[in-house]
């Protein structure tokens, strides 16, 4: 059981369930999956939304499976953690498990930061999966989050980001200039390049600062995120093409806790990994098909030409890259993650 610590927002049972804790109740059927009894505290912010939908899976599945012997219990907003110091709860061994995003501290894991780079070729979702995985392969991925006491297990699977905003719509690339815009890591760099001034507000920050015009738009993954956090009660235009990219907010456990799982709880991990996925990928979908009727009724449509993207991919792509790679190498060979994250779907970066 989690204990409750000084080094970060932790927050003792009591308080944390009134946060929206989410525990699964065990099932009257008898075990698949033999084994002690277990708990474990996941930390993720925000409400129950598709962002979420992995990680509820996987709590019903290992209580389905072990007859309610093992409880993934998750708790909602930042009721364990801020969402900045995840990685800081894993490593102190505050709880067993939590989500965290990678441009929210680009220091902590800058392997994974890959990942934010803009125009990745992630155009289908057996292709986004692809890349995701061979990040998680490269061997400087598994060394910077092992020293956060951490492992991923799988991705979030976030949908490529659009752009909602307020104010005059960004009809032309060269509207872009001198708008204040949420976006991190390469994502961020490739708005400046447009003229953007690009900011890290977390995901729960943004509605305000879009309200009150100290931000001009948000990049989120389309469309879930936009909607879960209620940007479109406050936004007037969407983006419907830009694409630019990506992040990644992975599922992630505690190592130590993991090495401390009897085997089959292991094996009970993999086995049921792919229906957590599902479920994942699934859940964006079912939003997709909800939201995009609703936007295109209450906002203003963004959408570019093929001449545009090109001008911008031209721009704000391979340039911001190279500069990526540039920063990294001598850390870690960046250029090789690169590499395999465009061989993963067939194509070759050179």
């Amino acid at each position: 059981m989690t204990k409750c610590t000084r080094s970060i927002a932790v927050v003792c049972t009591a308080t944390a369930l009134a946060f929206g804790a989410a525990a699964v109740s065990a099932p009257a059927q008898a075990a698949e999956v033999k084994g002690p009894k277990l708990t474990w505290n996941y930390s993720v912010w925000g409400k129950k939304r598709a962002f979420t939908a992995g990680i509820e899976k996987l709590s019903a599945l290992l209580a389905e499976k072990t007859g309610g012997n093992w409880n993934l219990k998750i708790y909602y907003g930042a009721a364990l953690s801020k969402s900045r110091e995840n990685l800081d709860g894993l490593k102190i061994g505050a709880f067993e498990g939590a989500m965290f995003c990678n441009f929210y501290h680009p220091k902590k894991n800058p392997a994974l930061m890959a990942l934010t780079l803009p125009f990745l070729p992630m155009a289908t979702w057996e292709d986004n999966r692809k890349v995701r995985e061979a990040v998680y392969a490269h061997p400087a991925v598994g060394k910077q989050l092992a020293r956060w006491n951490a492992m991923i297990y799988t991705s979030s699977f976030l949908p490529q980001y659009e752009l909602l905003g307020k104010g005059k719509p960004p009809v032309a690339l060269a509207d872009w200039k001198g708008m204040t815009v949420r976006a991190g890591g390469g994502l961020g760099r490739a708005m400046k390049v447009l003229g953007a001034t690009p900011t890290t507000s977390t995901a729960t920050e943004v509605y305000t600062g879009i309200q009150q015009g100290t931000m001009q738009a948000v990049s989120f993954p389309f469309t879930y995120a936009h909607v879960a956090y209620k940007i479109h009660e406050v936004a007037e235009w969407y983006t419907a093409n830009l694409a630019p990219g990506t992040s990644d907010c992975p599922l992630t456990f505690s190592i130590s806790a993991y090495k401390k799982l009897p085997a089959q709880y292991k094996k009970l991990l993999e086995d049921v990994k792919e229906e957590v996925i599902a479920e994942q990928i699934a859940a964006y979908q079912r939003m997709d098909r909800k939201n995009l009727p609703m936007l295109k009724k209450k906002l203003k449509e963004v959408r570019y030409t093929d001449a545009q993207i090109a001008t911008f991919r031209k721009a704000a792509g391979r340039p911001v890259i190279e500069a990526w790679i540039k920063e990294n190498q001598g850390q870690f060979d960046a250029r090789g993650l690169v590499k395999s994250m465009f061989a993963a779907v067939g194509q070759t970066y050179e």
